[in-house]
This record gives structure tokens, sequence and C-alpha cells, in this order.
């Protein structure tokens, strides 16, 4: 391991668990959608039909360009109408409803595991710095690091929701970097997306290192790995 580096920090979602591509996310939603749904209509809450729901839905499916947290409770308000707002107890189970398809689509990588003890073994310090869909609770995310038995395998965990900011935004890798207490320039940022992961971490001043299971971004080979071991091995370098 290069000396130089003292923490690796990790995106979540199709870097240590499989969820779903940015292209496949519309199902995704329309289950969601109908999940809250149900969940109004077993408390006897008006709820407007789906094919209304959906359509407010696929227009606020858009994050700010500033990259500041658009909250899941405040889209869920919008989408569903004023009169679940003020219900803190209702909003937080519409949360969890609307990400139980999400969840319902989570698994651990196999090699995720095994490389985060070996970096633990190895004195390097580890964190799961993750964007959520539509800014949903940290708190929801962290019982999902519980399932997929990840959360007591890192040091720091810290979502979008945490800091306010969404990856690539400069202040969530400055916040991870603090949490974990390594300088940036000694902290390795591993994800899938070029912008939100590489770009952003490359910018806060870490060694960014893009992991490309699917080999997606061919022309980025030789600054990318395929699975986490080969992220490893390029850390040795």
């Amino acid at each position: 391991m290069s000396s130089t580096i003292r923490a690796v920090l990790f995106d979540l979602g199709n870097t240590l668990a499989a969820y779903y591509h940015v292209d496949e996310f519309r199902p995704v939603l329309e289950r969601g959608i109908r999940n809250v749904l149900g969940e109004l209509r077993h408390r006897g809450r008006a709820a407007p039909a789906f094919e209304e729901a959906l359509a407010e839905a696929l227009r606020l499916n858009a994050e700010a360009r500033d990259f500041r947290v658009r909250p899941l409770a405040e889209r869920l308000v919008r989408i569903f109408g004023a009169g679940v707002d003020g219900d803190p107890e209702l909003l937080a189970a519409m949360s969890a409803r609307f990400l139980d398809p999400v969840f319902a689509l989570g698994r651990r990588y196999d090699d995720s595991l095994p490389v985060l003890h070996h970096l633990r073994a190895a004195g390097i310090k580890t964190g799961i710095v993750s964007n959520s869909p539509w800014g949903s609770p940290a708190a929801l995310w962290r019982a999902e690091l519980r399932r997929l038995e990840l959360f007591d395998a890192v040091d720091v965990t810290l979502f979008c929701g945490d800091v306010g900011w969404r990856k690539p935004a400069k202040i969530v890798f400055e916040r991870a970097a603090e949490l974990i207490g390594v300088p940036p320039a000694h902290c390795c940022f591993v994800g899938d997306d070029l912008a939100w992961d590489v770009e952003g971490a490359a910018h806060a001043g870490m060694l960014p290192i893009l992991l490309d299971r699917e080999q997606r971004h061919a022309a980025h080979a030789a600054t990318s790995a395929t699975d986490l071991w080969g992220v490893v091995e390029r850390m040795h370098r």
C-alpha cells in the first residue's frame, strides 16, 4: 500500500453493493410510488391517482444544479399533497415505503467485505460516502448498511443528507476527510461515477480510482479497476 494513502473512502451503489443504474430507475420509482399510495390508503388518508402521482414524481426526478440536496420528504409532500406535511411519523413511513423497492435490489458484492477487512488489517481507515436517491434519509441508509453487513466494516459513513449537498460538491469530500481524520491528500476515493466520484474527489484533492465493474468506461482503463482487489493493486503503484 502506498505510504501516502491513510484512508480509502468508497461510494456505495454499484461500488460496494449493486442496486440499479440511472437508466434503470423508472420502474423502481413506479414501485416506490405505488408503495406510498398503499401506505396512505392503509391509513385512510387521501391519495392522488397513480398516474397523477407518477407524473409529478417524474417532473421532480432531477437534482439541483448546484448539488444542494432536495430532501425526499419535501418531494413526497409535492407528489402526495400538503395534507401529509406536518406529520413526521407519516412522512417517515412514506419514506421507508418509497425506498423498499430500492433496498429490495441491494446485494453486497462478494469482494466488498474481504477488501474492507484487508484494508483495516493493513491499518488503513475506511469509509462510505454516498449520495442517496432523492435525498432519502441517511438513517434509512445506515439501516441498509447494517443489513448488508457493511456498517461495522468501515470507520465512518456519510450520506448527502448528512451534509446537505450531493457529490460531486467539494464540501462532501472535505467533510468525509474531516470525519475520518485524514487530510484529503492522503485519502483515496473509489466509486463508479466519473463526475460524482472521480472528478469530485480529484477536485477535493483526493486520489480517485474509478471502479468499472461492467467495463462501461474503456477510455479510462488506465485509471480504473474492474473489482475491488484491482483497486487495492492500483493503490500499490
